[in-house]
């Protein structure tokens, strides 16, 4: 026990005699999770919540031109431009923008487009009637050989996604109004068979029967949280700056060696176990203290630079169950470097790089899922993967502890481990 109090207490008069290395520990972790939800704020933005320029030129000036440009506007996703410089786009000028990379779609809608889905509908209708045994009555119009087609113009430096995501609102939007136009002749040719009377009371045909309906799902009760560059920021920097916790930790034990302050803490009666006990409660301490002035800037500070505010869940004993957790497996680790490189610049350069490719692969800078395959199943054996998934179970998907004890317990266990070789490696040093 006296191991663990002087333990306890020597690191922290050392730490709060450093009075710069104290100032970078707490504050370059607040400014390094601003910049970078601020950086990272539009790539994260719902795309419900962006509008595209869209460019639109109408040859055709009948129903189908009328009813994209209405759906467009009415998605709320597009701004629909048909003039430029007070004058109706042309083709060719709208080719011209997209080309110069000033926009990123055009769309064109052929002269006569409306006029060829009236003529198939009817044609359609006719098949339909004569196989009843009605007159048909609908005019359709010649076969032409070359059918019309709306014409997409894309940036040459759009992504392939982005292109897939717009073709197929457009292919909607079309099949939408040739649906409708054929549904209108099909009632038009009912009606007809109807006495007068009976025209203004005749039923409207309705194609939709089932519609979609958006459900939440998850064990705990239901939050109105999206993941945004503060929702995913200021968890995962806060998680790394967390790790960087090896530094300090592991420039302490070596000088400790050094100094010969180590010896004197093993001469008081007990096991190395307390020492490490001692420097695991102190950090894991400090780990939380930096978790929660981080989480606080995302309430706080970040909604002031126009940023949305961070969400932290329903279930707060989860959060400081994970934090701690977290900060268990960050000393133990910086133990461990510490207990095995001999220099300073070792330990140092080591725990730095290796905690920036842990960041890389465990999605702390881009989320996991939006990596490859093999880069995914490398990433989730991070740490860092694991502490990120818990606080997303906490903060996206409101769970609760029984919903996080796996990560919890992989988090804990990689720490146990470490710490259990870093008492080996030590016992044996001084053996």
């Amino acid at each position: 026990m006296l191991r663990l109090i002087a333990t306890i207490r020597k690191e922290w008069l050392l730490l709060r005699r450093d009075k710069a290395g104290l100032t970078l520990l707490f504050a370059m972790p607040l400014v390094l999770i601003t910049v970078m939800a601020l950086i990272q704020d539009a790539p994260f933005k719902d795309y419900q919540e962006v509008k595209f320029d869209i460019l639109t030129v109408d040859n055709d000036q009948g129903r189908l031109g009328r009813y994209i440009r209405e759906g467009l506007g009415a998605s709320g996703q597009f701004n629909v431009i048909d003039s430029f410089g007070q004058q109706p786009l042309t083709e060719e000028k709208a080719q011209s923008l997209i080309a110069e990379g000033a926009y990123k779609i055009s769309i064109t809608i052929p002269k006569g487009a409306t006029a060829e889905i009236v003529s198939n509908a009817n044609k359609i209708v006719n098949d339909i009637s004569k196989r009843m045994g009605l007159a048909s009555q609908l005019p359709v119009k010649a076969v032409v050989a070359d059918s019309l087609a709306v014409q997409l113009y894309f940036d040459p430096a759009s992504k392939k996604a982005f292109k897939s995501a717009i073709q197929q609102a457009l292919d909607n939007f079309l099949t939408q109004v040739q649906t409708d136009l054929l549904l209108e002749r099909i009632q038009m040719q009912l009606k007809s068979k109807d006495s007068a009377a009976a025209q203004d009371t005749f039923p409207a045909i309705k194609l939709k029967a089932v519609g979609l309906k958006e459900t939440g799902v998850g064990a705990g009760k239901q939050i109105d949280v999206i993941s945004n560059s503060v929702q995913h920021n200021v968890p995962a920097w806060s998680i790394f700056a967390m790790f960087f916790i090896v530094i300090p930790i592991a420039g302490n034990m070596i000088r400790e060696r050094e100094d010969g302050s180590l010896v004197r803490m093993k001469l008081i009666p007990g096991n190395y176990g307390s020492i490490l006990s001692g420097k695991l409660l102190f950090f894991v301490g400090i780990c939380v203290v930096q978790f929660y002035l981080m989480m606080l800037v995302g309430i706080y500070i970040l909604p002031m630079l126009g940023l949305p505010r961070l969400q932290l869940g329903g279930d707060h004993a989860a959060g400081l169950l994970t934090a701690a957790s977290i900060g268990v497996t960050a000393t133990a680790y910086g133990i461990l470097i510490g207990t095995l490189f001999k220099t300073p610049n070792q330990a140092l350069n080591f725990g730095a790089i290796s905690i920036v490719i842990l960041s890389a692969i465990g999605g702390i800078w881009i989320p996991l899922e939006i990596m490859p395959d093999t880069m995914q199943k490398i990433g989730r054996l991070s740490p860092l993967s694991w502490g990120l998934d818990a606080i997303n179970d906490i903060y996206l998907r409101n769970g609760n502890v029984g919903y996080i004890l796996p990560d919890i317990a992989r988090l804990l266990g990689c720490g146990a481990i470490m710490l259990a070789i870093a008492a080996i490696v030590e016992q044996r040093r001084i053996g």
